[in-house]
């Protein structure tokens, strides 16, 4: 059973918001066997533009679901959410079910959890792979890497930090902004 953790900016959550969320979000609990502990992390935020994000986040032992969402409604946003959320599982258990029926070998220990009558079966074709590159990583400051992003027009560039000579990741964000991922 999912616990919540429902946190507002800009909002109050009121009684009628928490019941909602976990209403809604509680849905996500019929594509499990056993349904794991988990705490769903919901951030609600409204901003002066009268439009509403909501952003959930359920951390379990083999997958981190994660959506969020924007609209001019609060409810709306939620129920963006959960369909998203709901998409992301049912194309990590074709995956699990794939590779299980490629391989032939005993179920995989994530698919315990999952319902197996639950959620549609998906073919899998937007899974497979259709071309593989080769790359040296150059030695690089992040400046330098989202100029060669760029100039390649990708959303993300991966190189190698010059200051930690370890692997990272630059990406465009949806608002427009960069972000940086750095490995250990």
């Amino acid at each position: 059973m999912f616990r919540y953790n429902v946190r507002g900016e800009n909002i109050e959550v009121t009684q009628a918001i928490r019941d909602y969320v976990e209403k809604k979000v509680g849905k996500l609990e019929r594509y499990f066997n056993d349904v794991p502990e988990a705490t769903a992390h919901v951030n609600l935020k409204v901003y002066t533009e009268k439009t509403a994000k909501v952003e959930v986040t359920i951390p379990l032992p083999y997958l981190v679901l994660r959506a969020e969402e924007t609209s001019p409604d609060l409810y709306g946003s939620i129920d963006l959410v959960v369909d998203k959320l709901e998409r992301q599982i049912r194309k990590f258990k074709t995956k699990i079910n794939r590779k299980k029926r490629e391989t032939s070998k005993p179920e995989v220990e994530q698919t315990v959890f999952f319902n197996e009558e639950e959620g549609e079966e998906n073919n899998g074709s937007d899974l497979d792979i259709v071309r593989t590159k080769r790359l040296s990583l150059k030695p690089m400051d992040s400046e330098e890497a989202v100029l060669q992003m760029n100039m390649l027009g990708h959303n993300f560039f991966i190189f190698e930090d010059a200051d930690t000579t370890g692997t990272s990741i630059v990406y465009r964000r949806k608002d427009g902004k960069y972000g940086l991922i750095e490995t250990d």
